[in-house]
């Protein structure tokens, strides 16, 4: 395994980019015997990786371009995710209701015939055609909706998934730091010579690895920009994805996926409850920046995609928030947003066989941990002596458990009498880590203040002191979404509560 070079190589991989794929190769790199430096600007998953539809799944709509690869990787996948993270990553049904302006039925039962076939599906059942009215599957849905097809993926609760494999890495070696920058580096002697700036502070600092991996997502470019490289033609496309979330639209536990006019298809997602999750878009942008917020006519979209097929129509006044984020996407050349390859393109430059530098352009969230390998595979040769694959059949922290819901009473049990709404967010959010976030405590009280949906002193505390949080809004909106059902005033007392924390 790697030590120290006595040339003074400070690492072995240093990785730039907080977001899953970052993570994930700083986690499977760290595993195998690496010295592994992680640096990411702002917090984890604070781009792309926590504003996604928050969905593991195969891409059912990917097989209309024939993205078969891609479509059977992400399928075995989310079986390997099941497994890792069970209380963060859950099965859920989906269902496709059908009219005459949509591709036809046997069209749509062949793609998820092939969607049942092309991975190895075990934990999820397979499609099938139901006839409406039904008494789940069409629920919420217009009377006129005579037929839908209903088939299984995941959800994720995608930032809190990658929080959790930036902890796993750490949990095998490896160095992260949030809010720090990387500024700039060059090659010398064989390595990188590199600098990095703690943005708190405005320290800056440098360190030297054998190779560097750029996961820097939308700012890919950028990154690239500042070192020295080969052109390869190789370009990242920005694309835009808008999400608005109402009060749920069925009482029932299953997703929709509808066919918009536009031949897109939106979804609608139980979320955090009492909600319901709508998206998403593809707008083009030029920059990160551009996608900060989503706009009115966005918003618009969503709504008529969706009323299309309520039978309650929602309006603006219905939305209760927002995100938008950005999907940075190898630019394939295709003019159509929806048609670009979610597929992940490997862009590797070295200097007479030393030295790397690997930018990563695409990708998606349910495919983080195999594209990991891939990139270790391709980095082998400029590294030194790896441990073997490893991250396929082991847990994330938290999922150390064979059924989450027998696990979530076994938890209620030995917290009697403790509010329901801690307990189950708690497990929710940590999962066989519930006694460590808990601890020995049997009163209420020794959990300290309680700030409101579940939220309290105890575990923001371990949020800060164990999971990189800084702001309020890493522990209301990435580490939880405890924001999302506060009112103003409860997300302030957070707010202050975490800056003295970090002060202290």
């Amino acid at each position: 395994m790697s030590t120290q070079s006595a040339g003074g190589t400070d690492y072995d991989l240093l990785v730039i980019g907080g977001g899953v794929n970052g993570a994930g190769i700083a986690r499977d790199a760290a595993g195998r015997g690496l010295k592994v430096l992680m640096v990411e600007m702002a917090d984890l998953a604070s781009a792309t990786s926590g504003w996604s539809s928050k969905l593991i799944h195969g891409g059912l709509r990917y097989l209309e371009y024939y993205e078969f690869r891609l479509v059977r990787e992400a399928l075995e996948e989310r079986e390997v995710l099941l497994h890792a993270a069970p209380h963060i990553v859950r099965p859920m049904r989906f269902v496709l209701p059908h009219d005459r302006t949509m591709r036809p039925v046997w069209m749509i039962r062949i793609g998820l015939w092939m969607y049942d076939h092309l991975g190895k599906r075990v934990s999820l059942p397979g499609s099938q055609a139901v006839p409406f009215p039904h008494i789940e599957y069409s629920a919420g849905l217009k009377p006129e909706i005579r037929s839908g097809i209903v088939y299984s993926d995941c959800r994720v609760d995608d930032a809190r998934l990658t929080v959790l494999t930036a902890m796993s890495a750490r949990d095998k070696g490896a160095t992260v730091l949030t809010r720090t920058k990387f500024t700039g580096g060059r090659r010398e002697a064989g390595a990188w010579a590199c600098e990095i700036e703690d943005l708190a502070t405005g320290a800056k600092r440098a360190v030297t690895a054998k190779a560097v991996v750029n996961a820097a997502g939308p700012w890919v470019s950028r990154v690239l920009s500042g070192v020295p490289h080969r052109a390869t033609g190789a370009k990242v496309r920005l694309v835009k994805g808008s999400h608005i979330v109402v009060p749920k639209v069925h009482s029932l536990g299953h997703a929709c996926i509808l066919q918009n006019t536009d031949r897109r298809v939106i979804f609608v997602i139980p979320f955090e409850g009492k909600y319901s999750l709508i998206g998403t878009t593809d707008v083009p942008v030029d920059s990160p920046e551009e996608a900060v917020d989503i706009t009115p006519q966005e918003t618009d979209y969503l709504i008529e995609a969706v009323n299309r097929f309520l039978a309650k129509p929602i309006s603006r006044a219905d939305v209760v928030w927002t995100f938008a984020g950005v999907r940075p996407l190898y630019d394939d050349g295709k003019s159509d947003p929806s048609s670009i390859t979610r597929d992940y393109v490997l862009e590797l430059d070295d200097e007479d066989g030393k030295a790397p530098f690997l930018s990563l352009f695409g990708g998606k969230i349910t495919t983080y941990r195999c594209l990991a390998e891939s990139v270790l595979k391709k980095l082998a040769p400029y590294l030194p002596p790896m441990g073997p694959e490893w991250t396929k059949d082991a847990y994330l922290p938290g999922g150390e458990m064979a059924n989450f819901n027998a696990f979530r009473d076994d938890m209620f049990d030995r917290y009697k009498g403790f509010p329901r709404d801690v307990l189950d967010g708690v497990v929710r959010r940590h999962g066989s880590r519930t006694t460590h976030v808990l601890g020995e405590v049997t009163r209420v009280d020794q959990l300290g203040r309680h700030f409101g949906a579940g939220l309290t002193e105890r575990e923001v505390d371990c949020l800060v002191a164990e999971e990189w949080a800084r702001t309020g809004e890493d522990v209301l909106w990435r580490r939880t979404k405890c924001g999302l059902h506060m009112d103003a005033a409860q997300r302030e007392a957070v707010e202050a509560y975490v800056a003295a924390k970090v002060r202290a």
